[in-house]
């Protein structure tokens, strides 16, 4: 999945994938995570955030089934 680099503290680039539902999240700590099930205006929301991490926090950490990749 292609993920596009944001400025944030604790995220370091977000991607989407419409047709799996699928929103992939890499941590500046290395860590990548994919959420199941997310709506793309739930994505996008995340990208136009003016804080990624707190959005993040917010609407998608802890609501959607989690799968560590890397």
């Amino acid at each position: 999945m292609n993920r596009q680099s944001v400025t944030s503290t604790n995220i370091a680039s977000i991607g989407y994938d419409p047709q799996t539902r699928t929103l992939e999240i890499e941590f500046h700590n290395g860590r990548v995570y994919q959420y199941s099930g997310v709506s793309e205006a739930t994505a996008t929301a995340l990208l136009n955030a003016a804080s990624h991490g707190q959005h993040f926090n917010l609407y998608v950490k802890d609501r959607y089934t989690t799968r560590r990749i890397a």
